[in-house]
């Protein structure tokens, strides 16, 4: 657990409503998702859970490698002024398709200095080998903004095919708007801030 982990480590680890000053008013159902920030047409209208909607592990392809992604946390530099901020996970092939359902971690209730903690398994319901070339897997951090009402995009990071490999892994972060063609990409912070990653990959008998 967050809590435990951070105490063995000798952190300090805060665990509350990630609210400055009080807990959202909305009811999830409520909560309308903004994909950028902006008035774009790429925004969303979705029912918003704050339990997330992590999808179970898949049913293995005989002698398929399938890939669990478990998000530990992600560096913020002003974790104090994100109100209800979750990750959102999509897999896109090259030309920004999705290759599978979207996946939604819960909202995190756990700060350290700098960073977010969730502590989440995501289960990639594709086979590896099944992912077309010039796939990609990207972490959208998203959070609450009660004077618009509305979820939006702070900042992202992204996967590509030849990271994936058993162990822990760290992202860089990009700012806003997300770009899932990857070919504008700008650092978030030049503090050295980055999404930690550890990753497991299942081969099933044939």
């Amino acid at each position: 657990m967050p809590v435990l982990e951070g105490l063995q480590a000798g952190r300090e680890v805060t665990c509350q409503m990630t609210s400055a000053d009080s807990p959202v008013k909305m009811q999830p159902s409520e909560v309308v998702i903004d994909g950028n920030d902006q008035d774009d047409d790429d925004d969303q209208d979705i029912v918003l859970n704050a339990q997330g909607d992590l999808l179970p592990q898949p049913s293995y392809k005989p002698g398929c490698t399938y890939l669990t992604i478990h998000i530990n946390k992600i560096g913020i530099k002003d974790p104090h002024n994100y109100i209800d901020p979750f990750i959102e996970i999509s897999v896109k092939d090259n030309a920004a398709n999705n290759c599978e359902p979207i996946q939604r971690t819960p909202v995190s209730r756990c700060r350290e200095i700098a960073y977010f903690v969730f502590n989440n398994d995501v289960y990639i319901q594709t086979a590896i080998e099944d992912m077309p070339a010039g796939t990609a897997i990207f972490f959208e951090f998203k959070h609450y903004k009660p004077k618009k009402e509305r979820v939006s995009t702070r900042c992202f990071s992204f996967m590509e095919m030849d990271e994936i490999k058993d162990g822990i892994l760290s992202l860089e972060i990009y700012k806003k708007p997300t770009d899932f063609r990857r070919k504008k990409l700008f650092l978030l912070s030049v503090k050295p801030l980055y999404l930690h990653l550890k990753l497991l990959l299942n081969k099933s008998a044939r």
